[in-house]
């Protein structure tokens, strides 16, 4: 192989534990999977979280749910975005469950003979999907079929310093809950917090979380672990790889790539690696960029391409073709190249391309 990722299985079993402990024995863990597991592999990851004895799991269409039945997975499966009214009988038949969070979507569940089992979404004020809390009585009287849950996403989680904002989402939450109930609506499965609010408000846990990006090592903002690192501890599960294809000596003053985009200012090593930003590698990090080879960091030279780029071994010695280049991994990290060009983690490993062979270790 020319790059692959390898997903530590010992690292992903502490994660898993982690959040256990954090939220009780009481309340249920939703293994949120979405978007290829955040890059991880919707199929080998979800069959190791069902080893591990997650209680639920989180997708965002109900294409990635099938394939989750299709692999041999029984535990409830909620798709959290929209389902197209064509794939609602596959709900039924594969028994998954759907959100619904507009009055559209509501009106077309009610016009079916058999039903699927529904989660209801509430708006409480990231203003995305859900109802507005105003708009529960017209909801309550349109329904004509059982409810399992109900949930909201909060917003600001990831700012523990600033709690106001997800303090006001939870008491609109539960002004929710206060209605649904009152009309009937009784053991609802209730879920508000993702990872952040795992985390950060105990007081929102309800009778689920919903965890996703901290699953898989990686904290959901730099300001949640400096708040919480020395109470929990997350670990990386993620390594990218690629290895050295070709090893070039320049002299000094020469340019390096589309463009002549940079010029070496010494006599310089170049190492060829095949990957590029088909692979999900940024083109952002073109100049910026580290890779690590020997444990040592080697910088981006020039322009990343579709499926190369180059990179300084001057100061490595040793290097030789075939050998062992990290992208992402103990060394340079998803967070070390989020900050690099100004974006997040998730975006990083998220759109590393699916086609790309994960190893589970």
């Amino acid at each position: 192989m020319r790059t692959w990722i390898e997903i530590d299985k010992k690292k992903a079993k502490k994660n898993y534990t982690t959040f256990r402990k954090l939220i009780g024995s009481k309340c249920k863990l939703m293994a949120v999977v979405k978007s290829n597991a955040y890059g991880h592999s919707l199929v080998d990851f979800s069959l190791l979280a069902n080893d591990f004895g997650v209680d639920y799991f989180g997708v965002d269409s109900i294409v990635e749910a099938e394939r989750l039945r299709e692999v041999g997975i029984k535990k409830p499966i909620l798709v959290l975005g929209y389902t197209v009214n064509g794939k609602i009988k596959s709900a039924i038949e594969k028994d998954i469950t759907l959100t619904i969070s507009d009055f559209n979507t509501l009106k077309t569940i009610n016009k079916l003979d058999k039903k699927p089992k529904i989660h209801l979404k509430i708006d409480t004020g990231m203003h995305r999907q859900g109802f507005f809390v105003s708009e529960i009585p017209k909801v309550i009287k349109e329904i004509n079929f059982p409810v399992e849950g109900l949930y909201t996403h909060f917003a600001a989680a990831k700012s523990p310093s600033h709690k106001k904002p997800t303090i006001k989402q939870c008491e609109e939450f539960q002004k929710a809950i206060q209605i649904f109930e009152a009309n009937g609506f009784n053991n609802l499965i209730k879920h508000a917090s993702a990872t952040s609010g795992a985390i950060t408000f105990p007081q929102a846990h309800f009778d689920m979380v919903r965890i996703g990006i901290g699953l898989y090592g990686i904290w959901p903002s730099k300001e949640v672990e400096d708040y919480y690192n020395n109470k929990i501890k997350l670990e990386s599960i993620l390594s990218w790889k690629t290895i050295v294809s070709q090893i070039k000596e320049l002299p000094k003053n020469s340019y390096i790539g589309y463009s002549f985009s940079e010029k070496l200012k010494r006599d310089s090593k170049i190492a060829i690696l095949p990957i590029g930003y088909w692979h999900g590698y940024p083109y952002s990090l073109s100049s910026i960029g580290y890779v690590s080879i020997h444990k040592q960091r080697a910088k981006v030279l020039g322009r990343v391409c579709m499926d190369m780029i180059m990179v300084d071994i001057t100061d490595i010695a040793g290097v030789k073709v075939g050998d062992s280049v990290e992208l992402i991994g103990n060394t340079i990290t998803a967070d070390d190249i989020a900050r690099t060009i100004k974006t997040s983690p998730y975006e990083i490993v998220t759109r590393i391309n699916p086609k790309t062979k994960r190893i589970i270790s």
